[in-house]
């Protein structure tokens, strides 16, 4: 949104008289225009001084106090935008920092990226609107392929995936980018997600973390946001459970979302990781490696998720030690043991709002969800997390769907995979129409609403 740009300069347009030479209308009409302007500039300061009550400067914690207001004292809402105390979006100093180095590359090829720690403190001195919020700000990646899916409704399960995602950020505040070029050609499908992230942690100086979401992955808790004060010793959280790492199993991990650091150790892991990949002289050497360490392993390239698991078991003191393993909560989960509890959840969340205090279930702007998310944590207490929980599982990923080719694993059928694709984001989707007033009344119906009543669901 642009701010408003009201120059202190207007143009005055000249009424012309007839019967008057140019040069006597210029003098006459300049000097009744001062002469007006000198009797208007006291009329308002004798009014300005009468009523004043104090010439003393107003300071003021109020949301509304950088606001313009009108005659009745309300807030004059400048649809054009205005200043705000958060990011300068447009400033970017003339003082040089590590972009304007020339060896600086962005590419996953590229010799190690150096001091990254330094530039990224260097770059938020420089710009100190960014430095609120620094500590904690995400930075979400997700992507695609450049070509149309080979699956005739691929593209449109793509679309409502990532609608989904950009549902998720906005109530956050969270940015997204969305990628679908390969940065590296020969990284393709798993390991296409390296470069990328890369690329973004160069881009995001102002980000803490960098967050990888695979396409095939929804969020299914709108309100949910990982417990970042539980990784503040680490640089890496994945999805997995630590006692199938310690079997050495290459699905004791699922590398298709997690939580990077935006720091040098991140810098040095990605480098590391992606020379198990395509693109690597070395490639062949570590689908050898892997299939070696891993006997549950299927098949003999080297792949981002082995690669992970290797990294993490044997090389602790250098990567697996900064590496969590989230097993608490759906940090992802598997389609098929989530998607056929969403009907009791949806009960469940409805009979506990109706029988609530009527602060859970009152209307508010979606910008302020957050606040009633906390609201519902008290509420939440006894619902446990991640298997057997009635709390709303934060990401179902659609593991082994493959919504864009269609060539989905043969333990299932397509219809399978799109039907629970439906359910899972019209779940989401009820979430998020909340806010404007709607519902899916049948979360197997993406397409029909109903308008919400006052004090829903306790007037239902």
């Amino acid at each position: 949104m642009k701010s408003s740009e009201l120059s202190p300069f207007q143009s005055i347009a000249m009424a012309k008289h007839n019967g008057r030479s140019k040069a006597a209308s210029f003098l006459s009409d300049g000097f009744l225009f001062v002469a007006g302007a000198m009797v208007a500039f006291f009329v308002v300061w004798a009014f300005w001084s009468f009523f004043a009550p104090d010439p003393s400067p107003a300071f003021t914690t109020s949301p509304f106090s950088g606001m313009k207001h009108g005659s009745d004292n309300t807030p004059s809402l400048n649809c054009g935008g205005g200043g705000g105390s958060g990011p300068n979006l447009r400033q970017d100093p003339p003082e040089q920092t590590f972009y304007d180095d020339p060896e600086l590359n962005y590419t996953i090829d590229a010799p190690p990226v150096q001091d990254w720690d330094g530039k990224r403190r260097e770059w938020l001195k420089q710009h100190p609107s960014f430095a609120a919020g620094a500590d904690d700000r995400i930075f979400m990646v997700t992507g695609s392929q450049a070509t149309p899916c080979k699956n005739p409704i691929g593209d449109y399960l793509l679309l409502k995936l990532f609608k989904n995602k950009v549902d998720y950020c906005r109530r956050h505040g969270i940015d997204i980018f969305y990628n679908n070029v390969l940065l590296q050609p020969k990284m393709f499908s798993f390991w296409a997600k390296t470069p990328t992230v890369k690329a973004a942690m160069l881009a995001h100086p102002e980000a803490e973390w960098i967050w990888w979401v695979d396409s095939d992955a929804a969020f299914t808790d709108m309100d949910f946001l990982p417990p970042m004060d539980r990784y503040k010793d680490h640089n890496l959280v994945v999805h997995g459970w630590p006692h199938l790492v310690e079997k050495q199993s290459w699905t004791s991990i699922n590398a298709g979302v997690f939580l990077i650091r935006n720091c040098q150790w991140a810098m040095d892991f990605i480098d590391t990781w992606a020379t198990m990949g395509p693109q690597s002289p070395e490639y062949d050497k570590w689908g050898k490696i892997l299939s070696a360490t891993f006997k549950d392993k299927i098949f003999p390239e080297s792949d981002d998720q082995s690669g992970l698991v290797y990294l993490l078991l044997k090389e602790k003191e250098k990567w697996g030690n900064k590496i969590y393993v989230e097993s608490e909560y759906y940090f992802e989960g598997y389609w098929m043991e989530i998607i056929g509890t969403f009907d009791n959840i949806t009960e469940r969340y409805a009979r506990i709002e109706a029988a609530a205090p009527p602060a859970l279930r009152r209307r508010h702007g979606e910008k302020v969800s957050e606040g009633y998310a906390r609201v519902w944590e008290e509420h939440l207490k006894e619902a446990g997390q991640g298997r057997g929980s009635w709390q709303r599982p934060f990401i179902t990923h659609f593991t082994g769907c493959q919504p864009c080719s269609g060539a989905h694993n043969q333990m299932y059928s397509g219809q399978t995979c799109f039907d629970a694709m439906q359910r899972a984001l019209t779940f989401a989707d009820n979430q998020v129409l909340r806010n404007y007033g709607f519902v899916h009344p049948d979360i197997g119906d993406p397409t029909t609403v109903n308008p919400i009543p006052f004090d829903y669901p306790a007037s239902n």
